[in-house]
């Protein structure tokens, strides 16, 4: 294991000292930091009122989105700050135009809720959704991905890096220096990468990106982010507007405000935007190259352990891995395995084909356990998990998987 302040992680996470919290894919435990801040602001309002507050920490709520921006390698801006992930990612989805026959390509792991997106807006525009293959590593072919743009008429690249049902990273770089060649908008699913994994937009060359603060970020529920490249924001119209992203100039005009906080609208949760940006400095304040390092080696040394269980297949795939590890115990339905775990105070979730329709049922698989360690994780949580798995059972069937929660 690399040299990590693990101690000093935990103290500044409360939650440790009662649970081994292995779901950060799901949502992490925050710091302290991060729950004082938004508990405090909360408090503001009620002592003073939700609009006095907000004005009294107007030059906070403006660092906020600096944060960020130095989180992604960004300008300030070309962030905006919105509700969650998907309303991000949505709002940059839904604002690109597309017609008959234009070509959405995707990955095959690719989220549900935007698979839902590219096949809701193929059956009202006539674009067409491609799934670019795998390699024989299981992440994105980028010589599949050149060989489809060849083709013609290619209207977005859109892509999730890190998956919800498991540890592969794709090749986000790659596929952005696909995207610069040919000058196509390159849209990237950052939810489970921001906060684990060093992400540089510049680096990467996506032109949108969106990601949560509640998972590997470690910042509130309800919180979320979108990066939109400034060069691309003047040309995107958002799919709808408010008093906040458009000035009602006349009777009968407006004009949309130039940042990137067009995407926004003026309703938000003051405390939650606060505690997201005091997450995004923590964050920083460890190193993302540090904690990829710390997360990388605890995920390696569960699929290790995982691997020796008697059992249990570990389902992981691709060149390049992450924290996130994906399992199954054979015979045993993958909600029977997280409430098993859950009883001797183990938190996992449980990924299911519904939510991963182009990669599990490929695979043969309807559902995944998945553990998600973070850097305040230790060797001994990761134990505690082996240790609690049910006994594999001589039926190998496993029933079907209930639908995922969104943004699992």
């Amino acid at each position: 294991m690399t040299d990590f302040d693990v101690e000093r992680a935990r103290r500044d996470t409360p939650g440790t000292a009662r649970v081994a919290h292995l779901n950060n894919a799901g949502s992490a435990l925050p710091p302290a930091a991060v729950t004082d801040a938004v508990i405090d602001h909360l408090r503001l309002e009620a002592e003073t009122g939700g609009y006095e507050a907000a004005y009294a920490v107007r030059g906070r709520l403006g660092e906020v989105y600096e944060s960020i921006a130095r989180l992604v390698g960004a300008r300030t801006d070309e962030i905006a700050v919105v509700e969650n992930a998907t309303r991000a990612w949505d709002m940059a989805f839904y604002s690109l135009p597309f017609g008959p026959g234009d070509r959405i390509l995707t990955a095959r792991a690719e989220y549900a809720s935007n698979a839902i997106a590219y096949l809701q807006t193929a059956r009202r525009t006539g674009a067409v959704v491609e799934v670019v293959d795998n390699d024989p590593s299981g992440q994105l072919s980028v010589e599949d991905l050149r060989a489809r743009v060849a083709r013609g008429g290619v209207k977005l690249i859109s892509m999730t890096h890190v998956p919800t049902q498991g540890g592969l990273v794709n090749p986000a770089e790659e596929v952005g220096a696909v995207a610069r060649e040919e000058g196509i908008p390159f849209l990237l699913d950052a939810c489970q990468s921001v906060g684990q994994l060093p992400v540089d937009v510049e680096r990467i060359g996506c032109d949108m990106l969106s990601a949560t603060g509640r998972k590997f970020l470690r910042g509130p529920r309800g919180t979320g982010f979108l990066y939109v490249r400034r060069s691309l924001l003047e040309k995107l119209e958002p799919p709808f507007l408010d008093l906040h992203a458009a000035e009602w100039t006349s009777p009968t005009s407006y004009e949309i405000r130039a940042d990137a906080r067009r995407f926004e609208n003026w309703e938000t949760s003051v405390a939650g935007k606060l505690g997201l940006g005091v997450a995004a400095e923590y964050a920083l304040s460890w190193g993302l190259d540090a904690i990829a390092e710390r997360v990388r080696d605890l995920g390696a040394r569960l699929r290790e352990l995982l691997r020796e269980a008697d059992g249990v297949t570990v389902h992981d795939q691709g060149s390049r891995l992450c924290g996130i590890v994906s399992f199954t115990v054979n015979g045993v339905p993958g909600p029977e395995v997280q409430d098993r775990l859950r009883a001797a105070g183990v938190h996992v979730s449980v990924s299911g084909a519904r939510s991963s329709m182009f990669d599990l049922p490929s695979r043969g698989l309807q559902e995944v356990v998945r553990a998600s360690p973070h850097y305040y994780n230790t060797e001994d949580e990761l134990e505690r998990l082996i240790e609690a798995l049910p006994r594999p059972s001589a039926d190998a069937r496993v029933s079907a998987v209930q639908p995922a929660a969104p943004d699992s």
